[in-house]
């Protein structure tokens, strides 16, 4: 039998992407959890950091959450869980993490422990067979199956770990787990299925952890919170002072961001919301009873691909003339009709994000049926070499200064005032898999590894 309650320590739904609050965390870490978790990947990045294997967080602030973390964990002595390391989960970020951890180890002169890690990213060779040999690799979200045009135009892949390779090194002793790619609310499922708690609730456990105090008002991110996990329930308790878990806050964000807000499908099966009751426990309390889970049929892993699309520019135009901001669709459409005649119709991507669009006067009443007295204009351009990306974004943004409006008769330079330079941005990628694939084994994709860490 497990025992009578597991609690969990979450101080950031997106490790790194902003540090984590001290205070709250330590208020939390003096209620003595029995695991300290927090999720650091997301695919709401953008296809970027996984096509170009990097992290769109700055590795400082991850180093701050990770050392927190360890030096807390090892302290309590409980297992500390990272999944999806370094915003992407890629085999380069896992390596980061594991490298970080044995150095704060190191400067902080820890007692040995034991490190464990696991890798998510999937060869395309290995994907190219399996559709050589006839498997439908499934397209979710209205996609197509893959096709083999698409697996070329991807520069790397991650599979989606469900709870197995978690369980796997807890099994073999980790005290530390680093996680490649990961479905966002394993980390915490995984010590609870193992530990013998129902399936539903511990799903709905991570589901109702891993953005932290998301789940909790008054809005505030990167703040710690405390979930507990019974046989009969699931607890979630806010721990910076001014924040609660509400039945609102934390019924609200289980149930965010689904067209069925009633289901979430995590790695494995599927939860099922339909009849959870909330009801305030404390003041800071929220407890849950009632979901249930149905297990998948077959094993199937979810795919994540990233391909370079090109390189990019940004250029940025401010109109003030009032005949312009009133025609700015004419002026753009002048500025893509020159990019046409220079380039032709196709070889490159041409962009325009217009700002101010029905904005406010100066003393803030709103402007109803009038474009706001000022826009900005963003100018992406997009092509194979940084060269032709340059140019398209330098034309589409300078030529919106020379748009041949039918009632100007004449100007000074007071119509568009486009910067002097447009700017090199990162390169550009698109999401080429958001697919699933059969696996016999859950953890055939996903290379388990443990050692030692001795300072």
């Amino acid at each position: 039998m497990p025992a009578q309650t597991l609690r969990f320590l979450c101080p950031n739904g997106h490790l790194g992407f902003a540090p984590l609050k001290t205070d709250s965390f330590f208020r939390g870490v003096r209620s003595r959890p029995d695991f300290i978790l927090a999720d650091s990947g997301s695919d709401d990045i953008g296809p970027g950091p996984l096509g170009s294997d990097t992290s769109t967080s700055p590795q400082e602030w991850q180093r701050h959450d990770l050392e927190h973390m360890l030096l807390a964990a090892r302290d309590l002595e409980v297992p500390m869980i990272i999944g999806s390391a370094g915003d992407t989960g890629a085999n380069s970020r896992v390596d980061l993490y594991v490298a970080m951890i044995r150095d704060i180890a190191r400067r902080h002169g820890l007692a040995p422990f034991r490190i464990g890690w696991f890798y998510s990213e999937v060869p395309a060779s290995l994907v190219r067979a399996r559709m050589l040999a006839g498997e439908a690799i499934t397209g979710l979200d209205g996609r197509p199956d893959l096709a083999l045009a698409e697996l070329e135009a991807t520069d790397r892949i991650v599979a989606v770990a469900g709870v197995h390779p978690y369980k796997a090194l807890l099994d073999q002793g980790a005290d530390v787990i680093i996680g490649g790619r990961s479905s966002d609310s394993v980390i915490f499922a995984a010590p609870a299925i193992r530990a013998g708690y129902p399936e539903a609730l511990a799903y709905y456990l991570g589901k109702v952890l891993e953005c932290a105090s998301f789940n909790a008002e008054p809005y505030g991110g990167k703040e710690t919170v405390i979930g507990e996990i019974s046989m009969t329930d699931v607890k979630v308790t806010a721990m910076h002072p001014a924040q609660r878990c509400t039945v609102a806050s934390v019924a609200g964000h289980a149930m965010y961001e689904r067209s069925n807000p009633f289901y979430e499908h995590v790695a494995g099966g599927r939860l099922d919301m339909t009849h959870c009751f909330y009801e305030q426990s404390d003041e800071k309390t929220t407890r849950i009873t009632g979901p249930s889970f149905t297990p998948s049929e077959e094993i199937r892993v979810k795919l994540e691909g990233s391909g370079k699309v090109g390189e990019r520019y940004v250029g940025f135009v401010g109109i003030r003339d009032p005949y312009t901001v009133a025609h700015v669709d004419e002026v753009i459409d002048w500025a893509r009709q020159q990019v046409r005649e220079r380039f032709g119709d196709d070889g490159y991507q041409l962009h325009y994000q217009v700002y101010g669009r029905n904005g406010v006067m100066g003393d803030l009443e709103p402007l109803k049926d009038r474009p706001g007295h000022e826009l900005g204009v963003l100018v992406f351009g997009v092509a194979p070499t940084r060269e032709m990306a340059e140019e398209v974004t330098i034309t589409g943004t300078r030529q919106m200064f020379y748009a041949r409006l039918p009632e100007v008769k004449g100007t000074a330079g007071g119509v568009a005032f486009p910067l002097d330079e447009v700017v090199r941005a990162s390169p550009a990628y698109r999401w080429t898999l958001n697919h699933t694939m059969r696996v016999d084994d859950p953890l055939e994709l996903f290379p388990l590894h443990l050692d030692e860490v001795r300072p």
